[in-house]
């Protein structure tokens, strides 16, 4: 089972469908050099990796992808060159493993339309890859794939051919697109693929794709993946960011051991690279925290959308914030205890207990407002377990000694001193409560 949140680089946030063989190995490296240490391993090969002519952030209709005999898409050669001689990922996963890392790829729901199309035989049956294809079963934003019909004799075979060759190259994530909202009319093909990951011989994560996902059918995208996504893609606007607090707090209480409601990528430092080479991400600094402490919180899976050889300072120390990376690790039964108006300014407070069994606590306030505002949090507002005595804000490392507080039953005096703090706009602070 999968215990941690998964911590990452995926290629989309920079380049959409046009990233290339050269440039993962690049982010790759750096990866290992700067950030392996701090928890992050996944190295995720985003969309249409098949398609030869992806030069941009845009999909190209009807395009010819690279396939083979039997239908199932190949890494396109001109940008995975190691893929030649049918190799596919192969080379690219060995190379990421020899760095400690984990290699993981984007498929898409489905079969390909050009299979579909040439009638290519589906691998393991006699069956072609028309006989399985579910054809009203369409995409409505990218158009290589048609959906598979779990009741035609041949999916369950379509399925297991591709994520055995999946397997075969080392791959270690698998993100299915166009699947995640799509329920409930594509639920039994998500069973069938879900079902044929679990069993290819190869562990691999599972995560869901596009949002906004379906909270009443939480417990499905539990039995079937690791991680699902709670929203559209997610990029570098503030309305997205405060969005998300709402989507959190009702997510909240499916977050568990291998089960990870995804609040979508981080897009910070350099992004959209193959749009502009000096693009960076739009967020503020304020705002950058205040993403990193939600989703720390929250434990969402933490995967960087920025050009990792472009690190600079102030985005290196964010993703490596040991602090906020053990909340991230350790928070349990996280939750928001109160979202109000505090002095004409909207803010929020989140509490979790930490894992460790030491009786600590983690507690996160976050500033949703256009102005600075001045945050008391009450010993009332915590999780009643015992008196705290100390509290180390995590972005500072600042510790500040609170008031021992009189037991009254286990619980903290209401009365005690509160802690205070001052947030700038769409700022946070985070503390590791110590009793």
């Amino acid at each position: 089972m999968l215990t941690r949140s998964p911590m990452g680089w995926n290629s989309w946030d920079c380049y959409g469908p046009s990233v290339d063989e050269k440039t993962v190995r690049v982010n790759a490296a750096v990866m290992a050099e700067k950030l392996k240490t701090f928890g992050w391993e996944y190295v995720v090969v985003d969309i249409q990796w098949y398609q030869p002519s992806a030069s941009s952030h845009d999909y190209d209709p009807f395009a010819d992808l690279t396939m083979d005999a039997y239908g199932r898409l190949m890494p396109a050669v001109n940008r995975f060159p190691s893929a030649a001689d049918g190799k596919g990922f192969g080379p690219l996963a060995e190379y990421v493993h020899s760095l400690g890392l984990k290699f993981g790829i984007h498929i898409m729901r489905g079969i390909p339309r050009q299979a579909v199309h040439r009638n290519t035989p589906v691998l393991g049956t006699d069956r072609t890859a028309r006989q399985v294809a579910k054809t009203n079963s369409i995409c409505a934003w990218n158009t290589d794939m048609y959906g598979v019909d779990p009741k035609k004799e041949g999916a369950r075979a379509w399925y297991e051919s591709i994520f055995a060759l999946y397997a075969s190259w080392g791959v270690d994530f698998i993100k299915c697109d166009d699947i995640c909202r799509e329920l409930p009319h594509e639920e039994e093909e998500l069973l069938l693929l879900s079902d044929c990951v679990k069993n290819c011989g190869r562990e691999m994560v599972l995560s869901l794709s596009p949002g906004p996902a379906l909270l009443e059918k939480a417990e499905l995208y539990k039995q079937c993946a690791q991680m699902w996504r709670i929203t559209d893609d997610f990029w570098d606007k503030w309305e997205l960011l405060y969005a998300m607090f709402e989507r959190c707090e009702k997510w909240s209480i499916h977050t568990g051991p291998g089960c990870y409601p995804d609040a979508d990528m981080l897009p910070v430092g350099a992004i959209l690279q193959n749009v502009s080479p000096d693009n960076r991400t739009a967020f503020t600094e304020d705002e950058q925290r205040t993403m990193m402490t939600l989703w720390a919180i929250f434990r969402a899976p933490l995967m960087i959308g920025g050009e990792l050889t472009k690190l600079d300072d102030f985005t290196e120390k964010l993703l490596t914030n040991r602090g906020i990376l053990a909340m991230h690790e350790q928070a349990r039964h996280a939750h928001q205890v109160w979202r109000r108006d505090v002095n004409g300014v909207e803010t929020v407070l989140w509490t979790a207990l930490s894992a460790d069994g030491s009786g600590k606590q983690y507690a996160a306030v976050f500033n949703l407002g256009e102005k600075e505002s001045r945050v008391e949090i009450n010993p009332a507002d915590l999780e009643p377990l015992t008196v705290l005595r100390s509290a180390t804000e995590l972005w500072t490392g600042n510790t500040t000694a609170l008031s021992e507080a009189a037991e009254n039953g286990g619980e903290p005096d209401p009365d005690g001193a509160a802690l205070t703090v001052t947030l700038p706009a769409h700022g946070c602070a985070a503390w590791l409560l110590n009793a």
